[in-house]
C-alpha cells in the first residue's frame, strides 16, 4: 500500500480555500482532517481520497 497513500497533509497547510488543522484518521478509502473553511470561517472534516480512488471511472 505505501504506493497507493493520500497525501498525509501537515497542519498549516492550505488547500484551495481550507487550512488543514489536524489529521483525525485514515482507512481504506483515504484520510480525513479537521480543516478550516476560510470563506466560511468554520470547521469541517475534509476527505481526501486515496489517488487510485480518484481516478477511478467505476466510482463516477
Amino acid at each position: 500500500m505505501a504506493n497507493d497513500t493520500a497525501n498525509n497533509l501537515e497542519a498549516g497547510r492550505s488547500l484551495a480555500h481550507y487550512r488543514i488543522l489536524k489529521k483525525l484518521g485514515a482507512g481504506g478509502m483515504g484520510e480525513v482532517y479537521l480543516a478550516e473553511d476560510t470563506h466560511l470561517r468554520r470547521k469541517i472534516a475534509l476527505k481526501i481520497l486515496l489517488q487510485t480512488l480518484a481516478s477511478d471511472q467505476r466510482s463516477a
